[in-house]
């Protein structure tokens, strides 16, 4: 098929995350409802949704480290959890995942042994690594003694040395203060941008949300939206994400409600 100016259109950017009817039940609970989404690759995706919405559910199903789901769910062309994956994912959790006892530079010295990353290599990945997040004045400190947030940067730091295809995310910027938050935003934007990553960033503050390419909204196990802030806004004739949402809100529970009545 051709456009109006003769030239085939190009082919949409490939999905690196794939999901059709996801499903996750905890303790006889559901968690995650039946989720069908693609996360465009190179793009930084934001999940949004109040706390207990199954964000970080939706996130360990991603990276392989939940158990009992159901449904389909592609990462990167294979299956979540695949062997192969496990140096082309990154995943930085809620709570930092580092050695207290080390400085900033052992820990990721240490993980990027790990990762397998030559020992001729490995002192220029560290050093990169520490320079993307801006902690290269505190390499030698002990991660015990580091800031909330510096604590928060070691751990992003370690998901970044392989430089990975994928980075997932978890509420990276709670408890931080703008003008950090800003300036990892920035650097969220640029590793899309000159690497050709993918990032899937949780928050449950939504003046977040206009940072982001594009956003799934979720609520209690499911899915509300999947589009760009743009888009929400026109669709739901609000001026803010946070009012678009809280209109999806609104919208779901009066469905609800009529499908009890």
């Amino acid at each position: 098929m051709m456009n109006n100016s003769g030239v085939p259109p190009s082919a949409p950017p490939p999905a690196a995350v794939q999901a059709r009817d996801l499903r996750v039940v905890r303790g006889g609970r559901t968690v995650l409802d039946g989720l069908a989404f693609d996360v465009p690759a190179g793009t930084v995706t934001g999940l949004l949704g109040p706390s207990g919405c199954g964000k970080s559910t939706l996130m360990r199903a991603i990276v392989g480290t939940q158990a009992k789901v159901a449904g389909r769910l592609d990462v990167l062309g294979a299956p979540a959890g695949s062997a192969a994956l496990r140096s082309r994912v990154g995943y930085v959790t809620q709570s930092p995942s580092v050695y207290l006892d080390l400085t900033a530079r052992q820990n990721l010295d240490y993980f990027a042994a790990v990762l397998g990353i030559p020992r001729r290599d490995r002192a220029g990945t560290v050093d990169r690594a520490l320079a993307d997040v801006d902690l290269t004045s505190h390499a030698d400190a002990l991660t015990g003694n580091l800031s909330g947030g510096q604590l928060s940067r070691v751990s992003l730091a370690v998901a970044l040395l392989g430089t990975p295809d994928l980075l997932v995310l978890d509420e990276p910027t709670v408890g931080l203060d703008p003008v950090l938050r800003r300036d990892l935003w920035d650097l969220f934007h640029r590793i899309a941008r000159e690497r050709g990553a993918t990032l899937l960033i949780s928050s449950h503050v939504m003046d977040e949300a206009d940072r982001c390419s594009r956003l799934l909204l979720m609520r209690a196990g499911r899915l509300l939206a999947d589009d760009t802030p743009d888009a929400l806004r026109a669709r739901t004739a609000t001026t803010s994400v946070e009012d678009a949402f809280l209109h999806l809100v609104d919208d779901a529970r009066a469905q609800e409600e009529a499908a009890r009545t």
